[in-house]
């Protein structure tokens, strides 16, 4: 598997827009694009880094606020891969025993042996035909 370094770090919280007017106007970095959810609740704001790559801030989703799941700091760490190596990729990574838990039109999320979530991801590239 090769990856070309970092692609984007995802951080839950609990106001979006107060944190991104944070990011935006304290920090200087710009605002990429925004995400909704199926009912057209803000979901994320994204934020580009200066050195690449990008800040998502997500909105810390209720179902989230059990003990053992983190409400608030680091979400994951993703990975850039190839787009056109995505299915390879994803096959190496069940050949590992590491199940891919949840997948999106660009990214692959699995979490590392002591829970980490990590995600691989081609976006802004269009995933391969299948």
């Amino acid at each position: 598997m090769r990856t070309f370094g970092f692609h984007h770090l995802a951080i839950f919280v609990r106001d979006l827009e107060q944190l991104a007017r944070f990011y935006r106007d304290v920090l200087g970095l710009s605002e990429i694009t925004r995400h909704l959810r199926d009912d057209g609740a803000l979901r994320s704001i994204w934020l580009a880094l200066p050195s690449g790559g990008f800040l998502a801030l997500e909105a810390r989703p209720d179902a989230l606020a059990a003990p053992v799941a983190p409400t608030r700091g680091m979400a994951v760490l993703a990975l850039g891969v190839a787009a056109a190596e995505r299915t390879r990729i994803a096959e190496e990574l069940r050949r590992c025993g590491i199940a891919i838990v949840k997948e999106t039109r660009w990214t692959m999320y699995f979490d590392d042996p002591e829970g980490n979530h990590l995600a691989l991801s081609h976006y802004p590239d269009p995933p391969p035909e299948r």
